[in-house]
């Protein structure tokens, strides 16, 4: 099994200690998002995981649980998204100057093929016009040429809690956001298209099949030979689509939507950020669940998988 850590929250960043602490026991237990009397132990044990893909915007907290999985001979891939919005756009966003200094040292440590850059998601506003997003582009292929040789991409989908999330930011900072035409989404791929091949990097758009007249590989975040690469041993996993588009991997994901406090306006998880920061103050590291519901399930006998 390949454990995702995780699409719906940014554990690496916040819940670090939470994820050692389950590797050093071996397993975590986990809550179906679509049922939640639908509980399953998954298992952490290196005979059991093929691999981790990380997904994160900070892994500077996390670097000792990266050093924790080198040790067991894991293989993992951390999928880190650079793109340095404003403060209306990502309140508490890290400085880009420092997580290139965090994608160097992953790739100087465990080597180029860990470090996927995410420039995800693109956003289109009057503080973020197509011309900010490709100069700021521009940069940082050129900052992180060398640690990585993929970069994925998306524009934001405006779900109804997304399109909700966006418009009350966006009453409340004073700016204006817009889901631009198909003909402008193309042209300004192809253009950042041609900044990330001019450092070695390959543009991949991530889903969105109405885009792929721009020429673009498809990604495969969840990236069974990627990681098979990085750990030097095969791999083997079926595809499992997540949407329409969607190339990636089975695997199981073991965060939680509504608790990542990051507070980027934009995000697809977080329903309410007030709800995500009360869960966040409340986390308790010691336990098996990311979050533990009112009434856990029964223990299984066996460690169990969705």
């Amino acid at each position: 099994m390949i454990i995702s850590a995780s699409r719906k929250t940014d554990l690496p960043a916040f819940y670090g200690e939470w994820f050692r602490n389950r590797l050093r026991a071996g397993y975590c237990r986990i809550v179906s998002a679509y049922n939640r009397s639908q509980h399953a132990t998954v298992s952490l044990q290196p005979g059991d995981v093929d691999g981790f893909v990380f997904w994160t915007k900070n892994v500077g907290p996390f670097l000792p649980a990266l050093a924790d999985v080198a040790d067991l001979h894991i293989p993992f891939v951390v999928q880190y998204t650079v793109n340095p919005y404003p403060r209306e756009i990502e309140p508490s966003g890290v400085a880009s100057s420092r997580t290139v200094v965090h994608c160097r040292r992953l790739a100087e440590q465990y080597g180029p093929r860990v470090v996927v850059w995410r420039y995800d998601p693109i956003l289109l506003s009057d503080l973020t016009p197509a011309e900010w997003h490709l100069q700021r582009f521009e940069r940082l292929a050129e900052q992180l040429a060398g640690t990585t040789d993929e970069v994925v991409t998306k524009y934001v989908v405006p779900y109804r809690k997304t399109k909700r999330n966006l418009d009350h930011a966006a009453a409340a900072e004073g700016f204006q956001w817009c889901d631009p035409s198909t003909p402008e989404k193309l042209r300004l791929l192809q253009q950042m298209a041609s900044c990330a091949a001019a450092q070695g990097i390959t543009l991949k758009l991530c889903c969105q099949p109405e885009l792929r007249s721009a020429g673009l590989p498809p990604a495969v975040c969840v990236d069974a030979v990627r990681l098979a690469e990085t750990g030097g041993r095969s791999l083997v996993a079926r595809t499992r689509p997540s949407r329409e588009g969607c190339h990636c991997a089975g695997s199981a994901d073991i965060g939680e939507y509504d608790s990542c406090p990051h507070g980027c306006v934009y995000c697809y998880a977080v329903q309410h950020q007030r709800l995500a920061r009360q869960r966040y103050r409340r986390h308790d590291p010691t336990s098996e669940y990311l979050f533990a519901p009112e009434a856990p399930a029964a223990q299984p006998s066996q460690p169990t998988l969705f």
